[in-house]
C-alpha cells in the first residue's frame, strides 16, 4: 500500500494567507477627499505662487520680469509635481491660466491686465451656471451624474433637482462675487489688492460652494434610494405566467 504524497506546504497556502496576499484593487481604495481632489494643501499653495511672484517682481523689476517670473514659477511647479508624482491636473490647468494671464498683461502693457482673464472668466461661468438652472439642467447635477455614472434619475425627482438648483446657484453667486469685487479693484488700479482678492476668493470660496454641492448630492442620493426601495419590482416572466394561469383558472367557463 502506497502512502499518500506529503502535502506541499509551499504551494498550498491557507485560506487566510490567500486573503492577505490579494493585492489592493481600485475598488478597495478610499475615495479622494474634497481637499485631495483640489490638489491637497500643496495645490492650494501652488495656485497662489505665480500670482504672488507676479506682484512682487512687478513691484521691484517691472512688468516684463513679472511676466516671465510668473510663467517660470508655473513651469517649476509643474516639474516639481512630476518629480514628486503628485496629481498633475491642478498644475497643468494652473499653468495655462497663468500663461493666458501673462499674455494679456503683455498685450495690454499693464500689470493689472494679468487679472483681466480671470475677471471675465468669472462672469462667463456665472452666466453659464444661471442658464443651466433656467433650462432645468443644473450643472452641479449634470457634472456629478456624469462623473459617477449615476444617470439622470435625479431630474425626474423635483426635490432632487431643486437641491442641485441651489448648489448651482451657490456656485454662480461665488463667480458673480468674484467678478464684482475684482472688476471694481481693476477699475480702481489696485493691483496689489487684486492679487489678494484673486487668492482669497479662489479656492476658499470654491470649497464653500462645493460643500453646498455635497449637501445636494447626499440629499438627492437619500431620496432616490428611498424611492427605489418603495418602488414595486417588475415581474419576471415566470411570475407573469403564474399570475395569468391563476387568473384564468379561477374564471368559470360557460357551458355550450
Amino acid at each position: 500500500m502506497t502512502e499518500p504524497a506529503p502535502r506541499d506546504e509551499k504551494h498550498v497556502p491557507e485560506s487566510g494567507d490567500e486573503e492577505q496576499a490579494k493585492p489592493e484593487t481600485e475598488a478597495d481604495k478610499p475615495e479622494p477627499t474634497l481637499l485631495e481632489q483640489m490638489g491637497g494643501v500643496s495645490g492650494l499653495f501652488y495656485s497662489s505662487v505665480p500670482v504672488i511672484v507676479f506682484v512682487l517682481v512687478n513691484a521691484f523689476f517691472g512688468l516684463t520680469a513679472a511676466i516671465w517670473g510668473s510663467i517660470g514659477s508655473a513651469v517649476a511647479i509643474t516639474v516639481l509635481r512630476i518629480v514628486r508624482k503628485e496629481p498633475l491636473q491642478p498644475a497643468i490647468s494652473g499653468f495655462f491660466g497663468v500663461a493666458i494671464a501673462a499674455f494679456i498683461a503683455f498685450r495690454t502693457g499693464s500689470a493689472k491686465g494679468f487679472f483681466l482673464f480671470g475677471i471675465w472668466a468669472s462672469l462667463a461661468y456665472c452666466g453659464v451656471f444661471v442658464l443651466s438652472i433656467l433650462v432645468r439642467w443644473p450643472i452641479a447635477g449634470v457634472v456629478w451624474s456624469a462623473l459617477n455614472g449615476a444617470g439622470q434619475a435625479w431630474r425626474k425627482d423635483k426635490p432632487s433637482r431643486y437641491g442641485y438648483d441651489i448648489a448651482t446657484l451657490a456656485l454662480a453667486l461665488i463667480f458673480a462675487a468674484r467678478f464684482v469685487v475684482q472688476r471694481w479693484l481693476y477699475n480702481s488700479d489696485y493691483t496689489g489688492w487684486l492679487a489678494f482678492a484673486k487668492i482669497a476668493m479662489g479656492y476658499p470660496l470654491y470649497a464653500l460652494g462645493l460643500l453646498v454641492v455635497v449637501w445636494a448630492v447626499r440629499r438627492s442620493d437619500k431620496r432616490l434610494k428611498a424611492l427605489a426601495e418603495h418602488e414595486p419590482k417588475p415581474e419576471t416572466d415566470a411570475e407573469v405566467e403564474a399570475r395569468l394561469r391563476e387568473k384564468y383558472a379561477q374564471t368559470p367557463t360557460t357551458e355550450a
